[in-house]
């Protein structure tokens, strides 16, 4: 049922994404008096789902979940209609239309895409505010993964600044460390201010091990709840109770305990609690999959959050702001990918790896980030100035803008080919990518 609810959650972002892009060309066509032949979610080669005609424009839905497009008149593009293009032009036609129009239509969709990401972002911050663990609150300190030990970072350590630069955020650690390929990171360790150095090519092990316990943050162990079936409670457990240790060896903090119980499956051990003033030993039986069947209180128990409200007019400069901030890092990205140290494009994923980022529980506020994500990443990668994508477009429309030297309709034809077999490989590479990952897991 997880994979089920994954997938919706996929199509559903991809279908807003598509058409919203796709209603970007469409709508600056039609300012500019320009025929638009076809509207489609997904592609439809052979047979569509359904379709319908308005006015000039076949509306549709294709059967192949890998984008959708638009036709537009007198327009070189995927569907390679080399018949009209023989034809004498037409008023209404793309090719018919001043350089200044086509390149407004081409940069339509990215447009309308950003645009969505920033509304997503006004709406989400109006609806839900804004609530993060500020870096300085984290007060028991950090844990770490193997990989960051080897640099230096150790349990307990708090950081105070990446590079010499405070991060209010604490969950935007990593991405700091990562998108601005930081080179040191500073720390409190016990009272004391460390410098710890992050080694060249760290960064990429970091990605290509998909370190996502790389820097969290610890938390104490005590019980919130049980589970139906639980070998805490019948032990003389209660709610409220700290467990501070196992079989004599401290445990103040829950991976402590997760960690040092799975030693112990199937065997009686004796777990210390702090309950009120008391101290208690309570033997219990740990089952065979090492648990007690306890769950842990709440993060907002143990941590202060900062949570900010907006009204609708602080909403929209802060929603922009972040739809901005959005394009940045992921243009961020996009440059590691081509750092030939970090080599992130090993770790290139495609259509398995974008769907296994939506949760596996409809989780409203996790879809409208996630798609204002896939919205600015969706608006960048149409902008690469790769023949067939909207960049492609965009770069020979400025060409003849400069030049005032318009590229043949027999240049355009090849060059989409070209293009074309370009996103075919990438597509292949991404997924390719992604059924490896698979075998190998």
């Amino acid at each position: 049922m997880e994979i089920v609810i994954k997938i919706l959650q996929f199509l559903l972002s991809l279908s807003i994404l598509v058409i919203i892009h796709e209603f970007g060309h469409f709508i600056a066509a039609k300012i500019f008096k320009t025929r638009v032949e076809k509207f489609y979610l997904f592609f439809n080669p052979w047979f569509s789902v359904f379709k319908f005609k308005l006015g000039d424009t076949e509306y549709g839905l294709g059967w192949l979940p890998l984008g959708g497009y638009v036709k537009i008149s007198g327009m070189i593009d995927e569907s390679m209609d080399k018949e009209q293009m023989d034809k004498p032009p037409q008023p209404w036609e793309f090719r018919s239309k001043p350089a200044w129009q086509r390149l407004i239509i081409m940069l339509g969709g990215v447009t309308m895409n950003i645009i969505l990401a920033a509304l997503i972002y006004i709406f989400m911050l109006l609806t839900w505010g804004e609530e993060y663990l500020p870096t300085a609150n984290v007060k028991y300190g950090i844990k770490v993964d193997s990989l960051a030990m080897e640099i230096g970072l150790r349990d307990g350590d708090k950081i105070v600044t990446i590079d010499n630069a405070h991060v209010e955020n604490f969950r935007k650690i990593t991405e700091a460390i990562v998108l601005d390929e930081a080179k040191s990171i500073q720390v409190d360790r016990n009272g004391e201010l460390v410098n710890v150095d992050i080694p060249d090519g760290f960064i990429g092990r970091l990605i290509k091990q998909k370190s996502i316990n790389f820097i969290g943050y610890r938390i104490p162990f005590e019980v919130g709840d049980f589970t139906k079936k639980s070998a805490g409670r019948d032990a003389g457990m209660q709610v409220n109770d700290r467990i501070i240790g196992l079989n004599g060896q401290p445990t103040e903090f829950f991976r402590d305990f997760f960690v040092e119980i799975q030693k112990h499956k199937n065997e009686e051990v004796v777990v210390t609690v702090l309950r009120g003033q008391d101290t208690l030993d309570i033997a219990a039986m740990v089952p065979p999959e090492g648990k007690l069947g306890i769950y842990n209180k709440t993060e907002d128990h143990f941590f202060e959050f900062s949570k900010i409200k907006y009204s609708f007019f602080q909403a929209i400069p802060a929603g922009v702001s972040k739809a901005y901030d959005g394009v940045g890092n992921y243009l961020k990205q996009l440059r590691l990918l081509f750092n030939p140290d970090v080599k992130a494009y090993e770790s290139v994923g495609g259509f398995i790896t974008i769907g296994n980022i939506f949760p596996p529980q409809w989780h409203w506020q996790s879809f409208w980030t996630l798609t204002a994500f896939l919205s600015i990443m969706l608006a960048i990668l149409n902008v690469l100035p790769i023949p067939a994508l909207d960049g492609g477009h965009v770069m020979f429309l400025m060409y003849e803008i400069v030049t005032r030297r318009k590229p043949s309709d027999k240049f355009m034809e090849y060059a989409q080919i070209a293009g074309m077999i370009i996103l075919f490989a990438l597509l292949i590479f991404a997924n390719g990518n992604d059924v490896i990952r698979l075998f190998r897991n």
